[in-house]
């Protein structure tokens, strides 16, 4: 079989999310990247050249190319420029012998996403192939401003979120700490992502982990990984957060949900800049900055005892306080509107007028939650105005306490109906998601945990002492 027809045979299968082409004059490099590739899971083909490199690239598709440097006919400078005109989205990692600083910065001008020196080990091609994953999952796009990031930009009027934005844009350059607060919903990883983009790891991996996601025991191997047979199940060696964000950006989301073990391992991680995967003997060396995010006020989760003191000061370095859409309803228009248009957008549809009355019947609701709540109003205008522009009545809540006057309640309520009435919420709310909890606690504005606690406060029938009391 020759070199050629070996290529293929390791490559036809899969989707173009699974494939990487692999560029390089020497048939020794080539064939032992492809093998090693191969072995991570991917389908994989190999090019002699950039020339070659440009025809399998029509046929086969990849979502990331490796390509040498010095090559005959198209060397790899001149092979990402024909790339990133003929396929933007190519994911491109330069790898070469003769490295220097300028060649990084053409490169990455050129639209490379990363760049590794020869000899490398396996090892670190494996990590920056993972780091590339999770951030193309993650749809971080690599060195792209943020506003440029899927359409999410950061939309504002308001003076308060604009002097914001300001002091974010001076602090995003330093290597210090952020500890972003903030109601569900109102945009605080976008505001990571807006730091780690104005950074100068900007061009390197932005991976975020949620807190409230994952049960604890699963949360220690999912931000500092494990080695194989380190427990029951782990049948392959898996590789952490922490690592993947090496010389990047590790977002914390909702970090108050993390239990005391944890804060203290991820403690240690934050002083001496290594990880101890679960089961292995040597600690891993990582260079990244942390970001932190949290709807609740840590310093009094402190005062409880549910949160360390010394991991909150050193996560405390530089505090950001995001508004509630309700203290920014100049903002309510700009971001109706442009919500309006991603929503006809992704449908196909042409964008609807927003009327007057919509816009101001708008500005009066509670936005419980926040810009993400708002998104969803729109999505939903979008779809009920039809071809005529949207009024008040295409944006309703799925919340009956739509007016900014708090409802009326009942003085004496009976025994036990605030308990049934939340209860019966949250039954509603996971059958109308089809019993996912994560989307279930998106709507209800609660965190996982709390969610998984309400639950079994459910099942066992038990109901708060302050309700039960007549």
């Amino acid at each position: 079989m020759t070199d050629r027809d070996k290529q293929v045979s390791l490559s036809e299968n899969g989707d173009e999310s699974e494939r990487i082409l692999i560029v390089d004059d020497d048939p020794s490099m080539r064939t032992a990247l492809m093998e090693t590739i191969k072995r991570l899971g991917y389908s994989v083909q190999g090019a002699v050249d950039g020339m070659d490199a440009l025809e399998r690239i029509a046929r086969f598709r990849p979502w990331m190319i490796l390509t040498d440097l010095r090559m005959p006919r198209l060397n790899g400078l001149e092979l990402i420029k024909e790339i990133k005109a003929r396929a933007p989205h190519a994911t491109i990692v330069l790898m070469t012998a003769y490295g220097t600083i300028e060649t990084a910065v053409e490169a990455m001008k050129l639209g490379a996403s990363e760049y590794v020196l020869k000899p490398f080990s396996m090892d670190l091609l494996e990590r920056v192939i993972m780091n590339l994953r999770a951030g193309r999952d993650e749809g971080i796009g690599t060195g792209l401003p943020a506003q440029q990031t899927e359409n999410r930009a950061i939309l504002s009027q308001d003076p308060g979120m604009v002097r914001l934005l300001s002091t974010i844009e001076g602090v995003a350059s330093s290597q210090a700490t952020v500890l972003i607060h903030g109601e569900s919903g109102t945009g605080k990883e976008l505001l990571a992502r807006f730091i780690h983009m104005r950074s100068p790891r900007a061009h390197r991996p932005f991976i975020a982990v949620n807190c409230a996601a994952l049960p604890d025991g699963l949360l220690e191997s999912e931000l500092f990984g494990h080695e194989r047979g380190a427990f029951t199940g782990a049948v392959i060696r898996k590789i952490g957060k922490f690592e993947m964000a090496h010389t990047g950006t590790l977002l914390l989301d909702e970090i108050s949900e993390m239990n005391l073990t944890l804060q203290a391992k991820l403690l240690r991680v934050l002083q001496e800049r290594e990880v101890d995967r679960i089961g292995g003997r040597d600690p891993v060396s990582v260079n990244i900055r942390v970001i932190a995010t949290t709807n609740r006020a840590l310093y009094r989760e402190v005062e409880q005892g549910r949160f360390r003191e010394d991991l909150y000061y050193r996560l405390n370095v530089f505090p950001v306080t995001v508004p509630p859409l309700r203290e920014r309803v100049i903002d309510i228009p700009l971001l109706a509107r442009h919500f309006v248009s991603q929503s006809a957008t992704r449908n196909g549809l042409t964008p609807p007028a927003l009327s007057e009355a919509a816009i101001a019947h708008l500005q009066r609701l509670v936005w419980k939650g926040n810009v993400r709540e708002l998104e969803n109003v729109m999505e939903r205008a979008v779809l009920l105005a039809g071809h005529g522009p949207i009024l008040p009545e295409h944006c309703p809540l799925e919340r009956s306490h739509e007016a900014m006057a708090p409802p009326v309640r009942d003085p004496h309520p009976a025994n036990g109906s605030l308990w049934e009435m939340e209860r019966d919420l949250i039954f509603k709310t996971l059958a109308r998601v089809k019993d996912n909890r994560t989307h279930a606690a998106k709507e209800l504005g609660i965190s996982i945990r709390t969610l998984r606690n309400k639950l079994r406060e459910y099942r066992e029938g038990e109901r708060p002492a302050s309700i039960n009391a007549p």
